[in-house]
């Protein structure tokens, strides 16, 4: 029998401990997971022993996460295949002549590579590398250069097929396929936003963003004649995607056969090689192993912590507040702002989700202002969606968003890490008003589910 400890000690003791682990530089996976096995030996007893098992065991046979490897792996194949360099020169010969096109550029390019890999890391690094030096060459501001492609990049969170969506459908139970249609119109409103944005400011000041030079336009029938190389990322895109609205594969199965897709791309490119499918089975074999471990150690963290009493102790504080609904979900999401200053998304993930949904759950969202609220049936669907708009802040959010970084690691000598985080400012801005409009339009997330699904 272990020691017996105050539910709010007991917090301090695992969350503190967590952070300070957090910030020597361990890495999360075996932070949560070596303190949950510290803390199971201190404070539990042999009946919780059983947990161990019983929470790692049904991650490792869940069907829904095999989408993980096969999207990880799908996204290495298409980066190897160089499709992100051709999508970006040809939007770029197409919207390069008008003031902050370039920009706009990139984020339509980050939109459709986010609709083909969906992975932050792989779209910010190729993207950076290519599109940054292309708009600093022509004098854009790089501020507004970089917040674009840090906004852009984030995306591959959101639009679907989405890493993130699969792995928070395991957690909370919902439906994958529902979820990945859910984000569909967040996912674009964003783009939009992004793109409405630039364009702006640019007219305003179009020292920001100058249009390409004349001389370097191509005609309409070269925009036509470029247009081929769209042929192939497009057909990936309506396949993968389309074969999940219609209901003709599970999007297990749809990852299957966008995997199968990206190795035709490839060979289209002449690129399918031996070292190409070597390099890219390594990177999504790390990727993947990383993903897994950071489950098994989170959920028996959270686990141990909701045996213990957390989740009563955590909604008793929530809702001891006095706040309305609304109210608690803006708390929620302030709370997930904050965290993602400093964990990545798969910790946060699985940190809150199993403490948060109930609590939603039981909440009666009646609606914003008189516009209508949503079933208690769709909040599991409806958080998952501003969840991952949430995440996107949290890549973007300084001192440890991931993005961030991941621009910095490709980007010139000349741009700072101060110039990349006040390059952000504006499109978290951004980010907060789409969560924003997700919480008071609900329908903006339930409307496509329902008719493709015939109700959530």
């Amino acid at each position: 029998m272990g020691f017996d400890l105050p539910i709010e000690w007991l917090s301090l003791l695992m969350f503190g401990g967590l952070g300070v682990l957090l910030l020597l530089g361990l890495p999360m996976a075996f932070c949560t997971g070596s303190l949950a096995v510290l803390f199971l030996w201190l404070f539990g007893n042999a009946a919780m022993l059983n947990m161990l098992p019983s929470r790692v065991f049904p991650f490792m046979t869940d069907y829904q996460l095999s989408a993980v490897p096969l999207f990880i792996f799908m996204a290495a194949i298409l980066e190897k295949a160089g499709i992100i360099e051709e999508l970006f020169e040809v939007i770029y010969k197409w919207l390069g002549g008008l003031k902050g096109g370039l920009a706009s550029a990139t984020v339509i390019s980050c939109t459709l590579l986010a609709a083909m890999v969906g992975v932050v890391g792989a779209t910010e690094v190729t993207m950076g590398m290519i599109a940054l030096p292309a708009m600093l060459r022509r004098n854009y501001d790089p501020k507004l250069a970089c917040g674009a492609l840090l906004a852009g990049g984030t995306l591959g969170i959101l639009i679907p097929p989405s890493v993130m969506a699969i792995v928070y459908a395991v957690v909370a139970q919902q439906s994958l396929g529902e979820l990945l249609i859910g984000s569909v119109f967040p996912g674009l409103l964003l783009s939009g936003m992004y793109v409405a944005y630039v364009t702006l400011r640019c007219y305003i000041n179009p020292a920001l963003g100058p249009p390409v030079p004349p001389g370097e336009r191509v005609g309409f029938v070269e925009k036509l004649r470029l247009l081929r190389g769209m042929v192939m990322p497009i057909l990936l895109i309506i396949t993968v995607l389309g074969v999940i609205f219609l209901g003709i594969a599970t999007p297990v199965e749809a990852a299957g056969i966008g995997t199968f897709g990206a190795f035709v791309v490839c060979a289209t490119h002449r690129r399918l090689t031996w070292n190409t499918i070597r390099d890219a089975g390594i990177a999504t074999l790390k990727a993947t192993a990383m993903v897994m471990w950071i489950f098994f150690g989170a959920t028996m963290f959270v686990g141990f912590f909701i045996l213990k009493g957390g989740q009563t102790f955590v909604t008793d504080t929530i809702l001891g507040t006095g706040l309305p609904p609304y109210g608690v979900l803006v708390l929620m999401m302030a709370i997930l702002f904050v965290l993602g200053m400093f964990l990545d998304w798969v910790g946060i993930l699985l940190l809150t989700v199993p403490i948060f949904l109930p609590i939603l759950r039981s909440l009666q969202f009646d609606g914003l202002f008189g516009l209508p609220g949503i079933d208690p049936a769709d909040v599991p669907l409806w958080y998952g969606v501003i969840f991952m708009v949430n995440m996107q802040m949290a890549f973007l959010s300084p001192p440890f968003g991931y993005s961030l970084f991941y621009l910095k690691s490709v980007a010139p000598p000349q741009i700072s890490m101060a110039t990349i985080f006040r390059a952000a400012v504006p499109f978290i801005v951004l980010q907060a008003i789409g969560v924003t409009l997700c919480i008071a339009f609900p329908s903006i997330i339930l409307w496509l589910p329902k008719v493709v699904y015939g109700g959530v």
